[in-house]
């Protein structure tokens, strides 16, 4: 499954995301504050949604990497 959704997200362009990356951390602010006030029933959400955000982040941040390496690249030719 994290495959399926490590594949998932280098489909999307860097303005996707970014938003993905946005609605996934609101989630879990959400869940948070399900827990703390009581209404949570699945508390294992919590863990994957962070999960979620930490993937999001990898590959935003493997994104930045392959940009600064071309980049360096072109600068040395």
């Amino acid at each position: 499954m994290a495959k399926k959704k490590a594949n998932e997200l280098t489909e999307l362009d860097d303005n996707e995301l970014r938003e993905r990356l946005a609605a996934t951390k609101d989630k879990l602010f959400k869940l948070r504050f399900q827990r703390v006030t009581g209404q949570m029933d699945n508390h294992a959400a919590i863990t994957s949604t962070k999960r979620e955000v930490a993937r999001i982040l990898t590959e935003i941040r493997a994104r930045e990497i392959r940009a600064a390496e071309a980049l360096a690249g072109k600068g040395s030719k």
